[in-house]
């Protein structure tokens, strides 16, 4: 059965630095009519660097909404018309002055589908080469070289809460599994 919901008025409630808030009018696929507030996000990327040695590269940050610091993969905003492929490279370098031989694509995720449309492109960052990080301003992090299998564990053991990072780390570790 099709659930469609038919986009009646929409309203811009906010508009901000990242994002734009609109509540809209919808009429539901059994005539019934109500209402939608979306967060229109422009999406991002994040990027699990993984060395030779099965080590992963994290970034711990404050996260203000949370009010701590969070252990995450890096990971940044799509700029308007960039391809997350090179968002990825670009956010790699940015916040851990690493450089990767290959970037495997490990697919998406909609972070909040029930009211954002953000889309985080997830990829594995293989044949690691140092260079140096420029953060953005105002971000400040600290990298950490924590191995892959201790960060399963802290994903399976409910130690890592943020989506992006559990995903992304259960999904590279399957495909490390399957591909070398």
């Amino acid at each position: 059965m099709d659930f469609f919901e038919k986009t009646l008025t929409s309203e811009e409630k906010y508009n901000g630095i990242i994002v734009r808030v609109r509540l809209d009018d919808v009429e539901l696929h059994t005539g019934r009519k109500t209402k939608r507030e979306v967060v229109e996000h422009p999406g991002g990327v994040s990027i699990l660097p993984v060395d030779e040695d099965g080590n992963a590269y994290m970034v711990r940050q404050f996260r203000y909404p949370f009010g701590r610091m969070l252990l995450e993969i890096p990971a940044g905003k799509r700029e308007k018309g960039e391809e997350p492929l090179v968002c990825g490279a670009r956010e790699l370098e940015e916040e851990t002055g690493l450089h990767a031989d290959r970037l495997v694509d490990l697919g998406c995720c909609y972070t909040s589908p029930g009211y954002s449309t953000e889309v985080l492109y997830l990829y594995l960052a293989l044949g690691l080469h140092r260079g140096e990080s420029h953060p953005d301003e105002g971000e400040y992090l600290n990298v950490e070289k924590i191995p892959l299998a201790t960060l399963v564990d802290m994903v399976m053991n409910n130690e890592i809460a943020d989506g992006k990072t559990a995903i992304a780390i259960l999904k590279a570790s399957r495909w490390l599994e399957a591909n070398t």
